[in-house]
């Protein structure tokens, strides 16, 4: 798929069947979705409503997408940004993807924002990334007052264009700070909702990703060796940071429902339920601080 030549002057059909039947060789997930993605990237268009022939510059792009496709690199960092929601983040090497699968996450935050009926709650995502969740949780509660965390050095620079780009003129805060310890420079009672995709993989999940996830930050991804680390400090240290009556909302991975809720029955949480995304896999852990809790 390197040579241009085989696809040169083919027809948009012919030259995405090509394409995929080249990444179906490498055994690459949803290969007829990523084939088609890559031809919006590389000519322009839709390949279902374009009926021109390739052209050699494009047959080339093409070409040269495909090959780092079809060696596995994740298609988001190909592209170089992604949709979550209904705006667009910048991706690539050294940031988490953003995911489907954490837009439950959000939705579940919003949903807490919005019975709270508060006009300017204050909000943290913490190890936030990209900044999916607190530009989610700020497109939907414009009021809220957001502020992103994140440690990574190679994952701020992303934050901080999305912080500013993605939802054309309302921003988000960041700041640079370790979750593990960050909450001793934060004011008690100060916050009325914490939202957080964590780092949650195992040890032995570690030693066994996807050739796509292997391509991300492994800080993103290893949550210690019971894939525990993060929930114990955001549902122990970060509890004291929420005013009574705030919320935690936490992302988990779909076999973690049961521990994370019960450390958060070990430190006094209240209300604990999980939601699930839309492939039906538990996904989204929510606790409320007692209100009787200082």
């Amino acid at each position: 798929m390197s040579d241009a030549m085989q696809l040169t002057g083919l027809a948009p059909r012919a030259a995405l069947a090509a394409v995929r039947q080249a990444l179906e060789a490498a055994a690459v997930p949803d290969a007829s979705f990523d084939a088609r993605e890559l031809y919006r990237l590389a000519v322009g268009r839709d390949p279902r409503l374009d009926d021109t022939p390739l052209t050699a510059e494009h047959a080339a792009r093409l070409g040269k997408l495909t090959a780092r496709r079809a060696g596995r690199e994740p298609l988001q960092y190909i592209a170089g940004k992604w949709d979550f929601l209904d705006f667009t983040l910048d991706v690539g090497p050294g940031v988490l993807c953003p995911r489907a699968d954490t837009e439950v996450v959000c939705e579940a935050a919003v949903d807490l924002l919005r019975e709270m009926g508060k006009a300017d709650p204050v909000v943290l995502d913490l190890c936030a990334g990209t900044g999916c969740l607190g530009l989610g949780v700020k497109r939907f509660v414009p009021g809220a007052r957001v502020t992103c965390w994140e440690k990574s050095p190679e994952a701020l620079p992303y934050l901080r264009r999305n912080a500013v780009n993605a939802l054309k003129g309302a921003e988000v805060a960041v700041r640079e700070g370790d979750v593990l310890t960050g909450w001793q420079d934060m004011e008690p009672g100060s916050v009325d909702l914490i939202v957080s995709n964590p780092p949650y993989l195992t040890g032995a999940e570690m030693q066994e990703l996807m050739p796509e996830t292997a391509r991300e930050p492994a800080m993103a991804l290893d949550g210690g060796a019971d894939g525990l680390t993060f929930y114990r400090c955001l549902t122990g240290p970060w509890q004291k940071i929420l005013r009574p009556g705030g919320w935690l909302v936490l992302e988990i991975g779909y076999e973690q429902r049961r521990a994370v809720l019960d450390l958060g029955e070990q430190n006094s949480w209240v209300n604990g339920t999980c939601r699930q995304d839309y492939g039906g896999n538990d996904r989204a852990i929510l606790l409320q601080k007692p209100v009787d809790l200082g």
